[in-house]
């Protein structure tokens, strides 16, 4: 009888604590965990053992076998300054590896992926590619969301071409406008997760250079405030950065991780046995509203003759 009893008082302990999660929905972001790879900053070129790291990068995030991968930007090194020919080899490169991944990929927009922005060449801002559009028409839309198990996933693109040869970092108005309206779709209570390439919140300055030090609108997200205050109503969990090749997580208030996720290139595909971050990523382990992560070193040294 006791036995019995005991048994029952644990069913109602799961019915009450169980059924209901934070998220509005009915088992699913409280039960259902899952697990994501965010790579950032590839810098994938032919050079410089940069096609065999990076196949050895897929092999590693296959054999983990996360639901998806997020890439943090800067997928290839680079088209700013490059040939029309070598640009275009270049995000070829870049497609046909990215298709050896297991599982899905949603890549988010860097720096080094707008043609022709630092390119001295008369015309080319009328070229059908120039800036952002060699990726739109190749990898896909700049900004945009998905929904997972119970989470809410927003893609956004926040390099701005300041002036000409120039770029910053910055949300535009058209994203700004576009998150509110992506926002209305989603319940106030849903997790959500935000990639982007140039940090928006960062203590890279402050570590190298004292505490004093002010960021560059080349390092961080000008207008990062106005982003965040978009989401002051919901529940903004998780912030993913690149291109600082550095590794950090800020939590702040108890409430958000600003994690910047060190570089699949390391230093740029460099030989330095002792830089940091080394080659790697990081992998993401989500149950109900909670997450853990950890930097994947893959394993992949940088040949000797580079």
């Amino acid at each position: 009888m006791m036995k019995r009893a005991l048994h029952l008082i644990i069913i109602s302990i799961w019915i009450l604590s169980g059924c209901t999660n934070p998220s509005g929905t009915t088992g699913t972001a409280e039960t259902d965990g899952f697990s994501f790879a965010f790579l950032t900053d590839i810098h994938l070129q032919p050079e410089r053992g940069a096609v065999a790291g990076f196949q050895w990068a897929i092999k590693e995030v296959n054999k983990l076998n996360p639901d998806f991968v997020i890439t943090g930007g800067d997928l290839v090194m680079d088209v700013l300054n490059q040939t029309y020919g070598r640009s275009d080899s270049l995000y070829n490169l870049y497609k046909e590896l990215s298709g050896k991944f297991d599982m899905p990929v949603y890549n988010t927009m860097g720096n080094h992926e707008n043609y022709g922005w630092q390119r001295n060449e008369e015309g080319i801002e009328q070229h059908p590619e120039y800036g952002k559009q060699m990726y739109e028409q190749r990898i896909g839309p700049r900004y945009y969301s998905f929904d997972h198990k119970g989470w809410h996933f927003i893609i956004l693109d926040d390099v701005y071409l300041k002036e000409p040869g120039v770029y910053a970092g910055r949300v535009d108005d058209e994203q700004l406008a576009w998150i509110i309206k992506d926002l209305e779709q989603v319940d106030i209570n849903t997790p959500i997760a935000i990639s982007v390439h140039i940090p928006f919140i960062t203590s890279a300055s402050q570590i190298s250079r004292g505490s004093m030090a002010a960021n560059s609108e080349g390092l961080v997200a000008s207008n990062s405030l106005d982003v965040l205050k978009l989401f002051s109503e919901y529940n903004l969990k998780l912030v993913l950065q690149g291109h600082l090749h550095f590794l950090e997580d800020i939590y702040i208030q108890n409430q958000v991780h600003f994690i910047t996720g060190g570089a699949v290139s390391g230093k740029w595909w460099n030989n330095e046995p002792d830089s940091k971050p080394e080659e790697g990523f990081v992998m993401i382990h989500i149950q109900g509203e909670e997450l853990k992560w950890e930097y994947i070193d893959y394993g992949w040294t940088p040949p000797n003759d580079i």
